[in-house]
Order: structure tokens, then C-alpha cells, then sequence
């Protein structure tokens, strides 16, 4: 396995000696870039693209976390125009995982929240929640790829963590993995997706069961409702990647193409996604004091998990 991080120092001249045709050129500038909140690794030989989460501070979707995303998937769809139409840009598959042990992602920046609420910045709160729905949305897509995209979770994935993750093609889920929708727990919902997904793939009565619980869910729970594909021991979920991965890629045109149609024959589309965040942030407004009390006990609760690794929280954004 071949794992390429950044560009060699005269990248730009030895590679277009190398390489003249411009799929590998785009692909030599996708791998050089440098993100705060992201560390991205192209395994050449499976054709694979990985994301970790890093987000700086408290392990949740912060505008700059979403700004890198927004940024990443930029320069993976540039691999599209590089070439011929129809031809294979270079990627099979899209993995998106996180840096930070025990935690994938708890969800929305709550601090944030507060702040926009207590300051009435209705339009505040929208736009951060179509940035990220736009995000999601275009992992969703898989850039309008063909790529099969892979969310990995090793750890904690509640709020917008869970819905990060559902927006993906395929879970992979340690054991010890634990999720969540806990916005009920301060009077709100999850606004970034975890209703079109859940409705598509559960139905609308366990879809609103799941939200308005607020209990967090264990992968294997999740497998069993057929959320989680696949259940590895902790510690090995990469290598349970790498093997689905080397035990399917003979069939990756097939497998993409039914996950197309699939998006096809049941959309969720950017224009949903917005509306829901429409709602979200209208009734984010209208939290009581009370409300927004236990929000910010639930941030403190955050900083403790992080603080405090491992070991499971069931708190998120």
C-alpha cells in the first residue's frame, strides 16, 4: 500500500515529466494541498482517498472544519474536468474518518449556537447550516463521482457526526463505536440531514422514533437495523476498510452505479436538505433559556470527553 501526503519539492516539474497526461497532474495537485482541520492520504495502489476529521478545539463541525471540507471536495471534483469524459479520474473510493481517538464527530458547534441565538442571527444560523448540508450533500453524491464513498467510525458519531456519517454510501464501525441524535435533550432536532436519511432508509416512524429518543445507538445495534454494513473489532476498523475494499474492488463499477441509482431512484437533494435547515434554524430560535442552559452543559460536557479520552459521551450538536 503506497500512501502519498504531500507534493516532493520540485513536484510540479518531475511529475508533468512523469506523468504528461492530466489525470495524474490533478491528482499530484489534489495530494499536495494542506488543510487545518483535515488530514487527506491517497493510497495509490486501491485507489483510495482517505479524510480524517482534526477539527482545532472542541471535535465538532466549526466553520473552519466545514470551509476545509468545502475545499477538499473542490479539488476532488477538479479531478472530473482533468480528463476525458467518462474516463477514471484516479479515485474509487472516498473514506472519511477522524484523527482524534474515540471520537469521529459530536456534531454541530454548539458555542456557536448560543451565541447566534442569544445575538437573534437567524441568517447566522442559516448559513452555517447550509454549509453544511452543502457539504453533506456532496458527500452524498460522491462529488458526482464514481466513487463509493465510506464513512469509519472509531468512536463517538452523534448529532452531526451520525449524520456525517449516514450521508455516506457505506459505515464501517468499530465495535466500541457508539451513535446518536441527542438534540431532543435541549429541545431541538438534527437539522443536517438525519431526517431524509433515516426516512429513506428506515422509514418515517423509525426515522422519528430514533430522533425523538434522543439514546444512543452501539454499531451493532446499528447493523442489525441495517445502518452499519460493517462491524469491526476496535483498533482495526482501517484494515476492515482496506479488506472491503480488496475484497469488492473487482466489482467497484458495479457497486457505484447501484449507489447512483439508489440516489436516483430515492434522492435526497441539496434543495430538501435546505429546506429542513430552514426549519432547524427558525426553531433554534425560539429555544428558551432553559433550553439553552442545557446546551451549554452539554458544550462543558464536550470539553470533559475531550479531556477526559476514551470513553463514550452522549452529547452532541
Amino acid at each position: 500500500m503506497t500512501f502519498i501526503r504531500t507534493l516532493p519539492a520540485a513536484g510540479a516539474t518531475e511529475i508533468g515529466a512523469s506523468f504528461p497526461n492530466p489525470i495524474p497532474l490533478a491528482q499530484a495537485a489534489l495530494r499536495s494541498n494542506a488543510y487545518e482541520t483535515l488530514d487527506i492520504d491517497l493510497d495509490t495502489e486501491r485507489q483510495v482517498f482517505w479524510c480524517r476529521l482534526k477539527p482545532l478545539g472542541r471535535p465538532c463541525f466549526s466553520p473552519e472544519l466545514l470551509r476545509d471540507v468545502a475545499a477538499m471536495q473542490r479539488s476532488i471534483g477538479s479531478l472530473a474536468q482533468a480528463g476525458p469524459r467518462g474516463a477514471d479520474p484516479g479515485i474509487r473510493y472516498f473514506v472519511c474518518a477522524s484523527a482524534i481517538p474515540g471520537i469521529f464527530n459530536l456534531g454541530g458547534d454548539l458555542g456557536l449556537f448560543r451565541q447566534m441565538i442569544a445575538a437573534g442571527n437567524l441568517d447566522g444560523l442559516r448559513h452555517y447550516g447550509k454549509a453544511a448540508v452543502e457539504a453533506i450533500h456532496r458527500n452524498h453524491v460522491a462529488c458526482d463521482l464514481p466513487m463509493v464513498t465510506i464513512a469509519l467510525v472509531q468512536g463517538d458519531a452523534l448529532g452531526g457526526g451520525f449524520e456525517c456519517a449516514l450521508a455516506h454510501d457505506l459505515i464501517v464501525a468499530e465495535r466500541s463505536a457508539k451513535f446518536g441524535l441527542p438534540e431532543v435533550l435541549f429541545n431541538l432536532f438534527p437539522g443536517m440531514g438525519a431526517y431524509s436519511f433515516l426516512s429513506r432508509r428506515l422509514g418515517r416512524v423509525e426515522a422519528e422514533r430514533m430522533i425523538m429518543s434522543g439514546r444512543i445507538y452501539t454499531a451493532e445495534e446499528l447493523h442489525a437495523m441495517g445502518l452499519v454494513d460493517v462491524v469491526a473489532p476496535d483498533g482495526q476498523g482501517e484494515e476492515a476498510v482496506q479488506d472491503y475494499i480488496d475484497r469488492n474492488s473487482r466489482w467497484h463499477n458495479a457497486h457505484s452505479a447501484t449507489y447512483r441509482a439508489r440516489r436516483r431512484v430515492d434522492p435526497v437533494t441539496l434543495a430538501e436538505l435546505q429546506d429542513v435547515v430552514e426549519v432547524w434554524a427558525e426553531a433554534a430560535m425560539r429555544l428558551s433559556d432553559q433550553d439553552l442552559r442545557r446546551m451549554s452543559r452539554l458544550t462543558a460536557a464536550q470539553d470533559r470527553r475531550l479531556a477526559a479520552q476514551p470513553g463514550p459521551v452522549a452529547v452532541a450538536g
